[in-house]
């Protein structure tokens, strides 16, 4: 699939098939993810890869009881370390720059799913707190954002976007 149809095919899905997800699949969007750019260089994420139910079930919870979650067979919980990005970068990397790094990650993810016809959903609604108790994350490891990833349950239509005049401004 060219880079523009995928980017423009990728949809919020909110329905899963159970069919497994395989290991070397999800490896592969864990590939695109590492590829993110990120300021210096740095790297400041952490994927966990959940796949197990009573741990999907827990995310749900957390999450507001968005139930897709738990439907799809795999959950990837997408963390910022920010003290790696510190060292570099001070307040701003701690602050700004390792979330906009795990940003452009889960942006990758999102893509590399599409292109393989798998479905995902940017989840950044969930209780950071709650969700780090959950997996027993380790201090340092921010969760920024989750995504399920399954076989899609569904196709929706493309949300209308703004025309480009009415968002960009040439200087």
């Amino acid at each position: 699939m060219a880079l523009m149809e995928t980017v423009k095919r990728r949809r919020s899905i909110r329905k899963y098939s159970p069919e497994e997800v395989p290991m070397e699949v999800v490896e592969e969007l864990l590939e695109a993810a590492r590829w993110a750019p990120s300021a210096g260089n740095r790297q400041p994420w952490h994927f966990y890869v959940v796949t197990e139910e009573p741990q999907r079930r827990a995310l749900v919870e957390v999450a507001g009881g968005q139930g897709f979650i738990a439907e799809a067979p795999v959950v990837i919980i997408i963390c910022a370390d920010a003290e790696r990005s510190a060292e570099k970068y001070g307040d701003r990397g701690r602050s700004l720059y390792c979330l906009q790094d795990t940003a452009a990650a889960v942006q990758n993810i999102l893509l590399a799913a599409e292109a393989r016809d798998l479905g995902t959903c940017w989840i950044g609604a969930f209780d950071e707190k709650a969700c780090s108790s959950v997996l027993d994350l380790p201090a340092n490891h921010r969760p920024v954002a989750m995504t399920p990833v399954g076989w899609k349950g569904m196709d929706p239509d493309p949300r209308a976007r703004r025309d480009l005049e009415e968002i960009v401004t040439y200087l």
